[in-house]
């Protein structure tokens, strides 16, 4: 029939759109004003949003069998979820009344969602995190036959998972399900919003105007574009992927490669989930996790001078690098030509200045970030430029989806994990492996998190990665002798780095393809640019007061002694990757730049704000500015 493909077409972005459109409104309503029970939210944010995960992928030429996988997996998810919704607050009585005593029909239910979310997450984030779901369900059925090595147990049957990974609110709608319900998708739907004011124009235009005709400007356009897209998003593949198309070209017109185009993008994206004050889920998973609790606030003040040292590292690296290899200051061609969108950087500042003051005087996050978004639609009416239509609508509803249905999915596949983890007791075995280990000290434990960290994060999200590690480890974190915090913050930062650590490099994948190269190569080069950022979280393990916590008696001296301490490791750990200083740096140079780095890290004795290796540092710095600079030719 003539037209039936487009016809088709039309109605597949109907049923998304008008889909994100009913979750949207319901999540608005329920946080705000809510009707049904925690558990009740959860299966009804978890009904609307894992059919999109389906829907937005379904293309008119997949294979027979993957729509009939998707069609299973839809049809599995929905009746799974709306089951729970029924027995969660439409029902006389609850699932949680007959707990270890579900009948048939209820664990055949619990088994079809289970499917149903692994399915899902499959089809929206790729086969990493299912796979990794299913080991851990295999754990539990399997564990008296498990190897000393591998945690045995007493094992369980599939009616006890389908019960704890489903039905209770221990899994699928557990502590996964409420972060993204009640924190992350508001700001995603705050994002998107800003964005279709031409909040991305103006944040990009502002970035050119403000390095035109430095060396390497173009790179740190992308840099920064970068940190103030993350303050958007959150997420460094959506981050990548949203400035890139416009930064990556940039800088191949003044002189980069596309591999080195693509490794900047890559780093700089990564970094976005720590730029405040819009975070990425991980932030809002510590207000659940971190012990004693702490305020929303309290993690976006931690993040701060992280953040900038974290983009500080990243301008030194492009500086150096554009300095050795570009050898000129070199204009970005047509930066002038462009006028800033003023009227959309207006409510874009408008927006943000919103939700902050909403934060400062108590409001919880939900309703601030509600109030910010009112602001932000009432604000973009009064400009034709920023005035939303419905185009506009259609494409933010778009963007909803592509950034909600791969968060309600991991969710949903973590809240499995840690339901099996729960159930197992691997949740107290693993922390007593790192405390042993820690008894040797603390050192090799932040080695050994860190490297759980960056492993579990090569394939997942680093919101996910954050809170599999947290969880794991939860248990031991206040015996490490250091303020929770900062072992959060530690496992959240290389979560993040995850993104740039080949071979699965998934903010580098992004870039590559942008870029047209290879993605292995760019994958290595983002994580050379990346690697000064790598000292960082030891640096604020060390010296609390860098995430400004101020209780040890050292106070704002200790949060100003670590941050330019901070800024001197950043500094001479990008020259000794870059090989440049005031000019090219010789292997034995190149040496002392790294030794300095390692020197300014050492952490200082207790209630001390240096180190005696802090003075030498120090000495060794004076000495290697000196003679770098007597090197360069007059």
């Amino acid at each position: 029939m003539s037209g039936g493909p487009a016809e088709r077409s039309r109605l597949h972005a109907f049923a998304v759109r008008a889909l994100t459109l009913l979750l949207t409104g319901f999540v608005l309503l329920e946080v705000n004003r809510p009707a049904l029970t925690p558990q009740g939210q959860l299966a009804a944010f978890a009904l609307l949003g894992l059919p999109l995960c389906f829907l937005i992928r379904a293309r008119p030429d997949d294979a027979v069998w993957r729509r009939a996988l998707d069609a299973a997996g839809l049809l599995s998810a929905a009746a799974a979820c709306a089951f729970v919704l029924y027995w969660s607050g439409f029902a006389a009585s609850s699932l949680g009344d007959r707990a270890g005593g579900e009948t048939g029909l209820d664990i055949a239910i619990g088994l079809l969602g289970l499917f149903g979310a692994l399915v899902a997450t499959w089809r929206v984030i790729g086969p990493a995190l299912p796979i990794l779901t299913a080991l851990f369900v295999l754990h539990a059925l399997l564990g008296p036959h498990l190897p000393e090595l591998l945690f045995p147990h007493r094992g369980y049957t599939l009616t006890r998972i389908a019960s704890q990974g489903f039905l209770q609110s221990q899994g699928v709608f557990g502590i996964a399900m409420k972060v993204m319900f009640a924190y992350v998708f508001l700001f995603v739907v705050f994002g998107a919003v800003l964005s279709q004011t031409g909040a991305i124009r103006f944040i990009t235009v502002s970035a050119r105007r403000l390095f035109l005709g430095t060396v390497g400007g173009a790179a740190k356009v992308s840099v920064v574009a970068n940190a103030m897209m993350g303050s958007l998003s959150g997420s460094a593949v959506a981050d990548a992927a949203t400035t890139g198309t416009v930064t990556i070209p940039l800088m191949r017109s003044t002189g980069f490669t596309a591999r080195a185009a693509a490794g900047i993008t890559a780093a700089a994206s990564s970094g976005a989930a720590l730029v405040p004050p819009v975070m990425g889920a991980g932030a809002y998973m510590m207000l659940e996790l971190v012990d004693p609790p702490v305020a929303y606030l309290d993690v976006i003040r931690a993040a701060i001078l992280p953040a900038i040292l974290y983009y500080a590292a990243l301008l030194a690296m492009v500086h150096l690098h554009a300095r050795r290899h570009l050898g000129v200051t070199r204009a970005d061609p047509a930066a002038d030509a462009e006028k800033a969108a003023i009227p959309a950087g207006i409510v874009f500042g408008v927006g943000l200045l919103t939700l902050i003051v909403a934060l400062l005087v108590g409001r919880t996050v939900f309703r601030a970030v509600s109030v910010a978004l009112l602001v932000v639609v009432a604000a973009s009416l009064f400009h034709p430029a920023t005035r939303p239509n419905l185009a506009g609508l259609r494409r933010a509803l778009d963007r909803i989806a592509e950034g909600a249905a791969p968060l309600v999915a991991a969710a949903a596949s973590v809240g499995v994990i840690l339901g099996m983890v729960t159930l197992t007791g691997l949740g107290t075995r693993f922390p007593a492996t790192v405390l042993s280990v820690a008894g040797e000290g603390l050192l090799p434990a932040l080695l050994l998190i860190m490297v759980g960290s960056v492993v579990l994060g090569m394939g997942l999200p680093s919101a996910v990665c954050y809170l599999l590690m947290a969880i794991l480890i939860g248990p031991v974190i206040g015996q490490l002798g250091i303020p929770p915090l900062s072992v959060h913050f530690f496992i959240f930062y290389f979560g993040m780095m995850s993104m740039v650590t080949p071979p699965v490099a998934l903010a580098a994948y992004t870039t590559a393809g942008i870029a047209g190269t290879p993605i292995l190569p760019a994958a290595l080069t983002a994580f050379r640019y990346a690697l000064a950022g790598f000292a960082l979280p030891y640096f604020f393990v060390f010296r609390p007061e860098l995430l400004l916590i101020l209780d040890g008696g050292r106070g704002v001296t200790g949060a100003v002694v670590a941050f330019l301490l901070g800024c001197g490791v950043v500094l001479f750990l990008s020259a000794g990757i870059a090989g440049w200083l005031f000019g090219p740096l010789g292997p034995a140079l190149r040496a002392a730049a790294l030794a300095v780095a390692a020197l300014l890290l050492w952490p200082p004795p207790p209630d001390a704000l240096f180190a005696a290796a802090n003075f030498g540092g120090l000495a060794l710095a004076t000495g290697l500015v000196i003679l770098a600079r007597r090197r360069v030719p007059a």
